[in-house]
């Protein structure tokens, strides 16, 4: 399973692509990856915000769902999406 993450152009701020084509702070918004197809059409999208100078750096990131939540599986990600202290 994955999410994309990217930080926000106008603050900086840790986002996630959310189903409805946005960008949330929330990564319960965000929507989770499960089928190489939407990954395709969904990184397209989220690069597509990237050139429209919305976010920078969109990635595919690996998530498990846990208790209904997705959570980062690399320390790195799991620290931008929950401080240091998640």
């Amino acid at each position: 399973m994955q999410m994309i993450i990217a930080n926000r152009l106008t603050d900086g701020l840790v986002v996630f692509y959310t189903d409805g084509g946005g960008w949330s702070v929330d990564i319960a918004e965000g929507i989770v990856i499960t089928d190489e197809a939407d990954e395709d059409r969904l990184f397209k999208a989220a690069k597509s915000d990237e050139e429209h100078c919305i976010v920078i750096d969109p990635n595919l990131i690996d998530v498990a769902v846990e208790e209904g939540s997705p959570r980062p599986t690399a320390i790195r990600e799991a620290i931008r999406a929950f401080g240091p202290t998640a």
